[in-house]
């Protein structure tokens, strides 16, 4: 209840989404969707190596949380660690096949086919 509250507060606030998803985070560091949410923020304002930090503390704690592997994988790519991002693909390849998420499992093997080539 206290972070709902919290977030209606700061919502009325000029408070940017990496600020309303730090809090929803430090409210409940489990939480995937809100953590994966501030990566791909982190992405979109160049701030590559905090999203690099907050997928991999992700997949840390959530494995299963297969579209973070397809996004740190990329972000291995363009910082030229061809090797890290295609372990990283392959991973992700397992686990979704593990969770029956065969369109994800096919998005990581073409991420990783044109990672190797």
């Amino acid at each position: 209840m206290f972070v709902h509250h919290k977030i209606l507060w700061m919502q009325g606030k000029d408070i940017s989404r990496v600020e309303r998803l730090k809090a929803f985070i430090e409210q409940n560091p489990a939480d995937a969707f809100s953590r994966h949410a501030l990566a791909m923020e982190f992405i979109k304002s160049g701030n590559e190596t905090a999203a690099r930090s907050e997928l991999e503390i992700l997949l840390d704690r959530d494995p299963g949380y297969v579209g973070s592997y397809y996004h740190l994988g990329k972000l291995f790519e363009r910082e030229g660690d061809l090797q890290q991002a295609a372990d990283t693909y392959k991973k992700g390849i397992l686990e979704a096949e593990r969770a029956g998420d065969r369109h994800a499992a096919n998005e990581l093997r073409a991420a990783l086919l044109n990672c190797e080539d």
